[in-house]
């Protein structure tokens, strides 16, 4: 997605920011940096990406609007930042703290996590001030939870995950329970 979004929107670099601990999940402080460490695994192959830890040297629950606005003052950014986003989680973004203002910070590029997928269903989002445009790449059925399921049951997940990423998961034990 994010080699996607640099190709067809024109962007020098993509951000990553792992969240240190997702507001809706509760992980232990060694899994936030394993998913840190994973991240810059991921990515290291590619010059126009970069991984932040602002959100890890922040600790506590992660919220994208605190972290729009620190990138904001770390940056010297001219207009406004665009959020890279699947459609599975745009869906809730009016649940999301703050999710009013931050709907002000950002433009959303929003990926499909669906095969039948129909734009119409998120004007209300337009209507409601969310300033989003949706990608036409080609769907992936690629989840997080997949992953971990082939893990715990010793199943091959090497066409999910980078090679160093799969020996990083491999050498660490990790999603074993």
């Amino acid at each position: 997605m994010a080699r996607y979004a640099a190709e067809n929107f024109g962007f020098d670099k993509i951000l990553f920011i792992p969240a240190y601990k997702p507001p809706h999940k509760d992980y232990d402080n060694n899994m936030c940096t394993h998913r840190l460490n994973m991240v810059k695994l991921a990515v290291s192959e590619y010059p126009e990406f970069d991984v932040s830890d602002i959100e890890y040297k922040r600790g506590g629950k992660s919220y994208t609007y605190l972290t729009i606005l620190d990138l904001y003052k770390l940056y010297n950014i001219e207009g406004k930042i665009n959020f890279i986003i699947g459609t599975d989680a745009f869906q809730y973004i009016e649940s999301w703290y703050e999710s009013d203002k931050l709907k002000e910070l950002v433009d959303f590029i929003v990926f499909k996590r669906d095969d039948n997928f129909d734009e119409s269903s998120f004007d209300y989002l337009r209507d409601k001030g969310y300033k989003f445009s949706f990608t036409d790449m080609k769907f992936f059925d690629i989840s997080s939870t997949e992953l971990r399921e082939r893990i715990l049951n010793n199943q091959d997940f090497s066409d999910m995950v980078t090679k160093n990423v799969e020996e990083y998961i491999k050498e660490n034990g990790l999603y074993k329970n």
